[in-house]
């Protein structure tokens, strides 16, 4: 843009900025950016009739899920932030979305000038801005399905109502927004399970009956709960093989809301659905669940136990009288869900191995392609999710790839698009997050790595990244520990020196189930660790606007031996990939930290190498050998193996005999 420019008056061109500045006159927006006036406009005309000073619009579904179907992305529809976390709220005059570090450069990339972005992203801060915006007296709307009840009580601001409205006024006015799914149901093969699902429905009854509360009955909500407990899968939700459902599970009977149109003959029979036992299923339908509820709390003498977390308000409020309400931050599902059993974890493990196949791929094919300058961001999460689809029971990604060169990389959970997508070169530092799901198991690994020569700070940063891995990785605790008591471990290096990160450390990882698996993982409201709980380890530095470092690998906890104590764990790594050799710096390391490098990529060695001969994927082998020699025991990221030294020792002794 070559005319002459003056006062505040720029044009997009000359600005060439990729986020939003609502301080310019006019306003400057990215093509990234979605122009929401329509449905603000239409919105806020469902509001007035109704009395609602404001309506808060969570980014989740009924059953409060990360991930969910795009007929849910009410938040997204509104704001055009498509993040996987925040919360909208909408007055007569003002609209603001709030959300974490992780997402606020996506969220000025997204949105217009309609929208305040709030970086507080805790429900006291929504509560807070309520009270700023909404006359005292006033109605505050939401839909009672999007919340649980845990979220519900911050959201009482002082001398203002909240107004329960069943039916969601976003979807009142999103005229476009998706159907259903139709797709049938199905059941995991039999060489996938250990347990039946009859023999979950009794181990989870006898959890029930040793409550000293004694419940007649357990609601579960989370999509993942029904799905684990009759070993069915479904695909409702991107990358997540779940279906839309409930299940009331009473002493005697067992009622699963489900859309029944897409239960099968085959599966009728699986579940045992014509007969009246209590290991028959009865199938109800999905959008009868409230009035069946309130049929059940009706009957005299009974209790219905529910997980805080994950039950919404619309279903926790028809458990009256209170004292027929048992709760816990967690359903006894979720909690028995996360420790794997002999099979989950054996299965687990070789998905990982064949994951790791595909992850190499991607690398070595990068190594050869990034100098040529002819590949980019999009085509690398393309090229990695085609690997993938090649291996043995692969289903799809388990999340959208993360694929991200030089500044989209500061951006932790950035994932490119035709507008966004960068070119790979070799200046600078490429970032991939991904996974698969199989019906043996979810994957989720990350790696960082550089093709050129990386900066020293590059460098340090990266390998600190990598102590806090390591640190983690090989720590030893009792049996009961809960994560944030070790999640600090993965930060100490980067802390040394000042730096830091701004998102969780890990999270729970499932049998082809969610890529984040609640409840297991180093935040406060995690449950603590038991033997055969699976979870990602994942510490990280972005520098804003130059480059990301993260490295994630999923552990397994596993008993060890001490000298004195007994029930004591530590994590064994399933992911099995090496990481970048020049990005090392060697002499940060201690020696314990180079060991267990030298003894992970002994691993990946030992349990990979096969995998590949059986694939006849020689060039591959040999590019996942020369990444795994083993480190020296101090130096820089330039150090070469024991052997090799030994042979220079060699030479020049023979020299010295000539």
């Amino acid at each position: 843009c070559l005319h002459v420019l003056s006062g505040h008056l720029f044009c997009a061109a000359a600005y060439e900025r990729t986020e939003r500045n609502c301080s310019l006159t006019p306003p400057y927006l990215p093509s990234t950016a979605v122009n929401t006036s329509i449905q603000l406009w239409e919105l806020r005309a469902q509001m007035l009739p109704l009395n609602v000073s404001a309506y808060i619009i969570p980014g989740t579904d009924a059953h409060l899920s990360e991930y969910i179907a795009p007929r849910d992305a009410r938040m997204a529809y509104m704001t055009g932030f498509t993040g996987s976390a925040g919360t909208a709220v909408v007055t007569q005059t003002k609209a603001a979305l709030w959300t974490d570090s992780r997402y606020w450069v996506q969220a000025e990339r997204q949105m217009d000038c309609n929208w305040e972005l709030q970086k507080d992203v805790s429900v006291i801060s929504v509560a807070e801005w309520l009270i700023s915006e909404v006359p005292a007296g006033g109605n505050i709307g939401f839909d009672p399905f999007l919340f649980s009840l845990s979220e519900f009580s911050p959201y009482l601001p002082h001398n203002r109502i909240l107004k329960s409205i069943p039916v969601n006024l976003v979807d009142q006015v999103w005229k476009d927004r998706p159907q259903a799914p139709a797709d049938s149901l199905t059941r995991l093969p039999d060489r996938v399970i250990q347990r039946t699902w009859q023999d979950k429905v009794e181990q989870i009854r006898s959890l029930m009956r040793t409550n000293p509360y004694q419940p007649t009955a357990l609601l579960l909500s989370a999509l993942d709960e029904t799905a684990w407990l009759f070993n069915l899968r479904g695909n409702d939700i991107p990358y997540n093989p779940f279906f839309y459902s409930y299940t009331l599970l009473t002493l005697d009977e067992i009622w699963l809301f489900v859309h029944t149109n897409r239960v099968t003959e085959e599966l009728k029979a699986y579940l045992s659905a014509s007969c009246n036992g209590s290991l028959c299923v009865q199938l109800k339908s999905y959008d009868s669940v409230r009035q069946d509820l309130m049929a059940y709390v009706a009957q005299s003498d009974v209790k219905v136990w529910i997980g805080t977390e994950y039950t919404n308000y619309a279903l926790y409020e028809l458990i009256t009288p209170q004292e027929k309400l048992i709760t816990s931050s967690y359903s006894p599902v979720l909690t028995t869900k996360a420790v794997k059993d002999e099979t989950e974890e054996r299965i687990l493990r070789e998905a990982h191995v064949r994951d790791a196949v595909a992850v190499i791929q991607l690398l070595m094919w990068l190594e050869k392609v990034v100098p040529a300058g002819n590949v980019t961001e999009l085509r690398a999460a393309e090229y990695v999710n085609h690997c993938r689809s090649k291996q043995k029971d692969n289903r799809g990604p388990s999340f959208e790839t993360i694929s991200a060169s030089g500044p989209n990389a500061a951006l932790a959970h950035y994932s490119p698009s035709e507008g966004t997508s960068r070119r790979l070169t070799v200046e600078e530092m490429f970032l991939v997050d991904s996974g698969g799901q199989y019906l043996d198991g979810t994957t989720d690994i990350t790696r960082t790595v550089h093709w050129g020569t990386p900066t020293d700070m590059q460098k340090e940063a990266f390998t600190r990244v990598l102590m806090g891995n390591i640190e983690i990785s090989q720590t030893v605790f009792p049996s009961g520990t809960s994560g944030v008591r070790i999640e600090m471990l993965g930060r100490r290096a980067l802390w040394e020196v000042g730096l830091n990160y701004g998102h969780g450390t890990g999270h729970g990882v499932g049998n082809y189930f969610g890529v984040h698996e609640w409840p297991v993982g180093f935040q406060s409201n995690n449950i603590p660790f038991k033997a055969g709980m699976f979870t990602s380890i994942e510490p990280g530095y972005y520098k804003e606007n130059d480059f990301g470092i993260r490295i994630e690998d999923i552990a397994v906890t596993v008993p060890v031996h001490t000298k004195f104590g007994h029930n004591f764990l530590t994590f064994d790594t399933v992911s099995l990939v090496p990481y970048d050799r020049k990005l090392i710096d060697t002499s940060l390391l201690s020696a314990k930290q180079l060991q267990w490098l030298n003894n992970y990529y002994e691993m990946i060695r030992r349990l990979v190498g096969p995998e590949l001969d059986k694939q006849g994927l020689q060039e591959e082998k040999d590019w996942m050998l020369r990444n795994t020699q083993p480190f020296t025991e101090a130096g820089s990221s330039a150090s070469v193996c024991s052997s090799s030294l030994t042979l220079i020792a060699l030479v020049f002794a023979l020299l010295h005999i000539i």
